[in-house]
């Protein structure tokens, strides 16, 4: 059933557009018990009042599509930094802003200038702990080569599954140093540079040719022993950062006949792991 007194207060207001007190006036009503019946409905634009600040929003918004900061807005229009970013919460910062890159430019001064002198504290601390780790390395011995060599190919190496048996040596890697060590260990076991093969896996942007030629000559490998290179897919979505002059792609090294170096691999590991006190591989 529908109430005739709130039907008049709304009709009072949407019709004749009567304010608040007018309405009063004419119903005797309280105003708490006439804002109740005219929830939802708005005021008419005659009973809104001009905002003091209008003119203060528009300079704030206009300062924002400069690309200005809040800070930097409540400080040039003498305002809270709350009621600016009221104002201006809608815009979000374009970054490309002239006043944004400053801004950032200023930022990356300040914090330069703050971290150098840890920077070079930091830097000399690192060079000194370096040289006394070098010094306990050498010498390395054929042994160490072994053990080091089976346990490098054992994290980054192919590896045989008790469900697909592939007893065969093939090690893949971007870091030269750790391409360098494992070949190292591969002349320890007898298996020369020489008889290798490899083959590059790097992006299809990328110059496949010009990485094989680079991983060749850093490595010492035979040009007549590289194979044709595996292209990846390449994906315009993804940011990828490995791009540029200094992007080789990763190098896939295989050992020809290398099944009994493979059980050898596998034989050294499980005497580290019992050594260690860890589970047998299988």
């Amino acid at each position: 059933m529908v109430d005739p007194l709130a039907a008049e207060v709304r009709r009072l207001r949407t019709e004749e557009k009567l304010s608040v007190r007018q309405i009063r006036e004419r119903t005797a009503l309280g105003r708490n018990r006439v804002y109740e019946l005219l929830r939802g409905l708005p005021p008419p634009d005659w009973t809104r009042r001009p905002n003091a600040r209008d003119d203060l929003r528009a300079e704030a918004v206009a300062l924002r599509e400069r690309g200005h900061s809040v800070p930097e807005i409540a400080a040039q229009l003498g305002v809270s930094r709350s009621a600016a970013y009221q104002w201006v919460r809608h815009l979000p910062l374009d970054p490309e802003a002239p006043a944004a890159e400053r801004r950032r430019e200023r930022a990356r001064r300040m914090a330069e200038a703050r971290w150098a002198a840890h920077r070079e504290a930091r830097d000399a601390a690192r060079a000194a702990v370096h040289d006394r780790a070098a010094r306990v390395v050498d010498p390395l011995g054929e042994r160490d080569f072994l053990l080091l060599g089976a346990a490098l190919y054992w994290c980054e190496g192919t590896k045989s599954k008790p469900w697909r048996r592939d007893d065969r040596i093939q090690f893949v890697n971007s870091d030269p140093g750790l391409l360098a060590l494992f070949l190292r260990f591969l002349e320890v076991c007898g298996v020369e540079r020489g008889e290798v093969t490899y083959r590059v896996s790097i992006h299809e942007t990328a110059d496949a040719e010009a990485a094989t030629r680079w991983w060749s000559q850093r490595l010492g490998l035979s040009p007549g022993r590289g194979q044709p290179p595996s292209l990846k897919r390449h994906r315009p979505a993804t940011r990828r950062r490995n791009t540029g002059d200094e992007y080789h792609g990763c190098l896939v090294i295989t050992v020809p006949r290398s099944r009994e170096l493979y059980w050898r691999i596998e034989g050294m590991i499980a005497g580290l792991f019992q050594i260690a006190g860890g589970v047998v591989p299988q």
